[in-house]
């Protein structure tokens, strides 16, 4: 996350977006990359792990009167992550204030009615801390590092900001201009920009198809009435949770709670609103620029939500898929069966499956970035993959995909702030943390069999959505494209 550092805190400079939630984020394919080389000593590792996972410390939960939850897991280190995670993002807003939950994830930082913006930077800078923030389509986080002995100050300044916040006329309009330089340089980021599209296409006119920082005329009108009416409706008790990791009490934590939260958000009066729809269409938005060197193209099938039975399959057929770019060492060594093909005929210059959940859909596929005369051969091997998976891929294969899907997911809990992510993420997604011994016997359930159905119920003969920027000539027809999701000739 690309972030501006003043006074010692953390304030967001671009938003934090997820193009994979929580188990794509730790599982995917993609972020296995250098873990692939782990040599003869991988599979001992991952029955060690088995092990040593049983000592985790407890997940403890609790639920104050007027519905905040509240989540913790004590390590006993020295330091700690506390922070707030809100069931409210961009899919909560419409047409007329798209932005509106990234505006305000700005405005926390710039002071509240008993701290300016200078006293909570230097409150934060004298404790040796960190405070940042980011949004994302489904969720909003504030979150604060700090000594564990300074829990209390921290989980005070969190409720501070969020519930006193000023947002002060003055403020807003330098912010606009914050905001505005900050999507100049997301539309610099290809990979931003065709993530984005792929949204727009596949979630056309949903609120899952509109960006997460809102379009510029939305950025110059949005004024502090619009930000209140946002935090009246979406911060409410049953859809936030205060979550904790590292060296935390969680008696201590849901105290601090009850004292902070116990009152305050009861006071938002009303029903919180509904999760609005979204649908999934097969199509395509083509962005040809003969100019640029490489064209970058994303191509994506319905996948499920969080909680579908089906994620678990889809995360390990994700992982088969994998990822690579020319950075990597193995050749034709390499465990995944695309990036062999890739490698051998020099088709990319690298690609990265993912697998984005949302509530209550996804998004399963692959971002490539190619040479233009390598598009179509690109993609046919893909497609040929992608088939593959439907009808023939191996034990073998999949059992190392599990290894590697399991491995991911203990490397990536290292530390107070990637634990506390994963407690908040799973909680609004879940309403519980999934204990990591559950998590893989559902990963260890899964077989070539299981795989194949799984792959063809969501993959085969579907219609897909396609993003693609650059030189882009090369790039087949989208009917051709649909047709190929079916079956592919050598």
């Amino acid at each position: 996350m690309a972030a501006t550092a003043v006074r010692g805190v953390m304030f967001p400079a671009v938003r934090r977006r997820r193009l994979w939630g929580f188990a794509e984020r730790l599982l995917v394919g993609g972020a296995a990359g250098r873990s692939l080389y782990f040599g003869g000593n991988r599979l001992r590792s991952t029955q060690a792990a088995t092990q040593v996972v049983l000592n985790v410390p407890e997940t403890r939960v609790s639920r104050l009167d007027n519905g905040l939850r509240v989540a913790s897991e004590d390590s006993g280190i020295s330091t700690c992550t506390v922070g707030l995670w809100i069931d409210a993002g961009s899919r909560y807003e419409n047409e007329k204030n798209n932005g509106t939950a990234h505006f305000l994830e700005h405005m926390a930082f710039k002071g509240t009615k008993k701290r300016s913006q200078l006293d909570l930077e230097l409150e934060i800078e004298n404790m040796g801390a960190h405070l940042n923030a980011y949004t994302s389509r489904e969720q909003t986080v504030y979150y604060a590092k700090a000594f564990s002995k300074d829990l209390p100050r921290a989980v005070e300044i969190l409720a501070d900001i969020i519930q006193n916040s000023t947002l002060g006329e003055a403020e807003i309009e330098r912010e606009r201009g914050v905001i505005l330089r900050e999507m100049q340089e997301v539309e610099t980021n290809l990979q931003e920009v065709v993530f984005d599209y792929l949204h727009a296409t596949a979630y056309q006119n949903t609120a899952l198809g509109r960006t997460i920082l809102g379009p510029t005329e939305n950025i110059k009108s949005i004024n502090r009435k619009d930000l209140v009416d946002y935090i009246t409706t979406h911060y409410k008790g049953p859809r936030i949770v205060l979550a904790a990791a590292g060296g935390v009490s969680h008696d201590e934590l849901l105290e601090l709670a009850k004292f902070h939260f116990g009152d305050s958000l009861s006071s938002h009066k009303g029903e919180i609103p509904a999760l609005p729809p979204c649908k999934f269409t097969g199509s395509e938005i083509r962005v040809r620029d003969d100019k640029m060197p490489l064209a970058h193209i994303a191509v994506a099938v319905e996948a499920v939500g969080w909680a579908h039975p089906d994620t678990i399959c889809l995360m390990v057929a994700n992982t088969l898929i994998g990822n690579w770019d020319r950075s990597f060492g193995g050749g034709m060594n390499l465990s995944s069966k695309l990036a062999q093909l890739t490698c051998h005929g020099s088709l990319c210059h690298s690609f990265q499956s993912f697998n984005t959940s949302y509530t209550d859909t996804g998004l399963w596929g692959i971002y490539m970035v190619c040479e233009p005369a390598t598009i179509a051969d690109m993609l046919h091997v893909v497609q040929k993959e992608w088939m593959r998976l439907c009808t023939s891929v191996t034990e073998s294969e999949v059992a190392r995909a599990k290894n590697l899907l399991k491995t991911n997911m203990l490397l990536q809990l290292d530390g107070s702030t990637p634990i506390c992510e994963d407690i908040g993420r799973q909680m609004l997604c879940y309403n519980r943390r999934i204990p990591i011994p559950e998590l893989e016997a559902r990963i260890d359930a899964v077989n070539a069999e299981t795989i194949q159905e799984v792959c063809t119920k969501y993959i085969h003969a579907k219609s897909p959505a396609l993003a693609a920027v650059g030189p882009i000539e090369r790039l087949p027809e989208f009917n051709q494209i649909h047709r190929n999701m079916c079956w592919l000739r050598d």
